[in-house]
């Protein structure tokens, strides 16, 4: 699980990439655009290489099973996935990646490791922590509203209201949303209508961010970012993450290359 993990971190950020080369990629759900040669989805495999079809590669499950490969992979160990590499277990786990991707940056996927541990550390605390009752489950939050303006209070408590919800691409409804379409509900419901997408052009960049700023990361080119998401203060945020991952309090540097952006002046 951590080297598919630092594999999906390198390659795709945890997106689900369409291809700007692969115009069939775009009738999928996807979270972002890549233009490396075909290369497609969460894992950057290639149709042309014998990954799959495009309809495949942009399918989150065929990804995993096809990276894993093994007896009941989707491709018989041709292109070979990890479980079908002599050895793999013996291998530092970014070998291992590289050994399935074939990489021309194989360096770049050990960089991940100590953050996909930290996923994986995470989702076993998730599924094993026992049922609680609503008045359990409401204890301290680990971002403190002490100190903040009144709206900045009202952004941190209707954000902490969407943990849990569901990522849905293009999704803008109550806990079925994406990033932007999260961002988007929270402002909402403190009387700030925000555009639909690229909502740090209403705001101002800043090197001093608050609880309550937005948080885009993922570089796409000049003033584009492919995510956002809710400054929590001490390298927090809150985002719509992933399909995977849902909406939840994570470390920024999860995903590269974060700006802030103050839409509140406050």
């Amino acid at each position: 699980m951590v080297i598919a993990i630092m594999m999906s971190l390198q390659e795709s950020t945890l997106r689900m990439l369409a291809n700007a080369n692969v115009p069939a990629s775009f009738q999928f759900p996807h979270d972002g655009v890549g233009n490396d040669h075909d290369s497609v989805g969460s894992a950057q495999q290639r149709p042309a290489a014998g990954w799959g079809t495009v309809a495949q590669l942009m399918d989150l499950s065929y990804n995993a099973r096809a990276f894993y490969g093994g007896p009941s992979g989707p491709n018989q160990g041709s292109p070979r996935g990890l479980l079908d590499v002599p050895g793999w277990s013996r291998m530092s786990k970014g070998q291992a990646a590289q050994a399935v991707q074939v990489s021309a940056f194989p360096e770049l996927y050990a960089r991940w490791e100590s953050q996909a541990t930290a996923i994986v550390d995470l989702l076993q605390v998730v599924t094993t922590v026992p049922m609680c009752s609503p008045a359990e489950s409401a204890g301290p939050y680990p971002v403190s509203a002490e100190g903040l303006s009144q709206i900045r209070q009202d952004i941190l408590r209707v954000t902490r209201a969407g943990l849990g919800g569901a990522y849905v691409w293009g999704g803008t409804a109550f806990k079925a949303w994406d990033c932007s379409g999260f961002v988007q509900w929270i402002y909402r419901q403190v009387g700030i209508e925000l555009p639909r997408v690229e909502q740090w052009r209403v705001g101002r960049m800043t090197d001093s961010p608050q609880v309550g700023d937005l948080v885009v990361q993922n570089p796409q080119g000049p003033y584009n970012w492919g995510h956002v998401g809710i400054y929590a203060g001490d390298g927090m945020m809150y985002s719509a993450l992933n399909p995977s991952a849902g909406t939840l309090l994570h470390p920024i540097d999860w995903n590269p290359g974060s700006a802030y952006f103050d839409l509140l002046g406050s």
